[in-house]
């Protein structure tokens, strides 16, 4: 049964005032984070299917597979330079400055742990440092033919998609090594030849911040994580002592948790507003 207006608010209190206790802070974000910088998340055949009408009849995990950049190199950089114009053109909504503002208010700080390669917690200014992106970033590349374990920048290419066809006219990506076929390094679907370094790196990072958070009270403040993949929604769930799951439709959570279903933006205005020591 849907949450009454009265249910949502109390809701949104309970997290304010959570918050406010909070002596660390822990963001989790799916790709419902992005929704409201314009983005598409994906969810279901029928999202994916208004995002690209081409391949209807597909599935997402089917195109998101390096299996094409072997079969149909010009497919596969029409469908992923396609998202990576997408990530490049999007501004960050509101929702990213407040989180950002968050984290310094915590007497142990934050960290930011996401399944979206879109690179937009980066572009909103978030410390690279204080955050790992447990799928890899669509704006690094990586060799498709494994010729070393080698990860570069994507720099400021762009892509020309036909998108009746989401197929790319533009010059392919190259490795700078040995001079083959260059693909984004995130993580797809059958993927056994991501370079997975930089993540690496980044969860170890990860882990120093737990070990000292873990002296005080984490809160995790997840965003727009769906249960197709339930990645972030683990993590939140066993690195945090309260998780506060802001998410329309797939807000449940256990009990040690506040599910608000709200898009990101508004519930995180709206929290923020309720935080009575507020700096502005």
């Amino acid at each position: 049964m849907p949450l009454s207006p009265t249910e949502i608010e109390e809701r949104i209190q309970q997290a304010a005032v959570a918050l406010q206790q909070a002596d660390a802070l822990l963001i989790g974000a799916g790709a419902g984070m992005g929704v409201d910088s314009g983005l598409p998340d994906f969810r279901g055949n029928e999202g994916f299917w208004k995002a690209y009408p081409p391949f209807r009849g597909r599935i997402f995990a089917e195109m998101s597979n390096p299996a094409w950049f072997l079969r149909d190199p010009k497919l596969a950089w029409g469908f992923f330079g396609h998202r990576m114009n997408l990530y490049r053109d999007a501004i960050p909504h509101a929702g990213f400055e407040i989180l950002k503002r968050w984290g310094p208010r915590m007497r142990l700080g934050a960290f930011v742990f996401t399944s979206n390669v879109d690179g937009q917690f980066e572009k909103a200014g978030f410390d690279p440092a204080q955050l790992l992106e447990c799928h890899g970033s669509i704006h690094r590349m990586q060799c498709v033919s494994g010729c070393s374990s080698d990860v570069w920048p994507a720099g400021e290419m762009r892509m020309e998609v036909d998108m009746e066809t989401v197929r790319t006219s533009s010059k392919l990506p190259a490795c700078p090594r040995c001079g083959g076929l260059a693909r984004p390094n995130i993580l797809m679907f059958g993927d056994a030849d991501w370079i997975s370094e930089a993540t690496e790196e980044q969860a170890e990072r990860l882990t120093e911040w737990l070990l000292a958070a873990r002296s005080g009270q984490i809160v995790a403040v997840e965003c727009g994580a769906g249960l197709a993949i339930p990645t972030v929604r683990n993590a939140c769930e066993s690195m945090a002592d309260l998780v506060i799951r802001i998410n329309p439709r797939d807000y449940q959570t256990a009990t040690n948790g506040i599910g608000i279903p709200l898009g990101a933006a508004e519930a995180l205005q709206r929290i923020d507003d309720r935080w009575t020591d507020r700096v502005t």
